[in-house]
């Protein structure tokens, strides 16, 4: 089986989206767990809620990584992210039986994308996408990884990879609903950079 998230109600095909890898793509992964955290997405939530006129794609906000035993992990990159970014919001988990397989490479485990239309078998209503990630880590499945947990040895990490993805974003002139969720987020870091 094959699980995707989305937050749009009543989909039976899902089409091909232009993606990061810059061509259409529906994305997949064969872990129903996996996909609860593209439930929301963090850029999106906070230019809504603070304001920031914007119409065009929102950059993904994906703080995750996987353990030695391929297990996902939520890692909050700032405090109170996870319970920002998912409590009350609700969405859907769409699940397919088969698809057909995109020739690209996706370093992610248990990820799978297409680029041709895909039929949708079932579809599992999330009410609050932040009690469906406390469910998944109460049973095994995944691992939220706490800001004071996360930070602790990463904070010039942290710094560092803000900056420069500010400067390349910046310099570029690209995404500026993102550049408004970095410097929202992490103002601190980006102080003498804005």
């Amino acid at each position: 089986m094959y699980f995707h998230a989305s937050q749009i109600q009543g989909i039976e095909i899902l089409k091909p989206h232009l993606s990061e890898h810059e061509r259409p793509l529906v994305y997949f992964s064969t872990k129903r767990e996996n996909v609860l955290v593209y439930l929301s997405n963090a850029v999106e939530k906070y230019c809504r809620e603070t304001g920031f006129d914007y119409d065009g794609t929102y950059k993904k906000w994906g703080p995750y990584g996987f353990d030695a035993e391929g297990r996902q992990q939520i890692e909050e990159y700032y405090p109170e992210a996870l319970i920002e970014t998912y409590k009350g919001v609700a969405g859907y988990i769409y699940s397919a039986k088969t698809i057909e397989p995109a020739d690209i490479e996706i370093r992610i485990p248990d990820a799978a994308v297409s680029e041709r239309e895909v039929k949708t078998v079932h579809c599992e209503y999330i009410p609050d996408a932040y009690e469906a990630l406390l469910a998944a880590q109460a049973a095994g499945m995944i691992r939220l990884v706490r800001y004071d947990e996360w930070i602790a040895g990463r904070k010039e990490w942290l710094k560092k990879s803000i900056v420069e993805e500010y400067q390349e974003y910046q310099k570029a002139g690209a995404h500026p609903e993102y550049l408004h969720f970095l410097k929202g987020k992490f103002g601190n870091i980006l102080r003498e950079f804005v």
